[in-house]
């Protein structure tokens, strides 16, 4: 059986699951970003912010679905 996602609680401040998964996703995304820029593999890309975006994107959708179950 699946288990419900449970709301994560920093001091008596409670987050949902998807607020966590989108900052870890963007933080990763971001990381990566920074990799692509550092060593010049960006100017493949036809328009790089719009590949940053489906990268956060993916990340997202992958830690959603495989390491904090929301």
């Amino acid at each position: 059986m699946l288990e419900m996602p449970r709301e994560f609680f920093i001091g008596s401040v409670y987050l949902p699951p998807l607020l966590i998964v989108s900052m870890l996703g963007i933080l990763t995304a971001s990381a990566t970003a920074w990799l692509l820029n550092r060593y010049r593999l960006s100017r493949f890309f036809f328009y790089p912010p719009l590949a940053y975006v489906a990268i956060a994107i993916i990340y997202i959708g992958f830690f959603g679905t495989f390491v904090i179950r929301v």
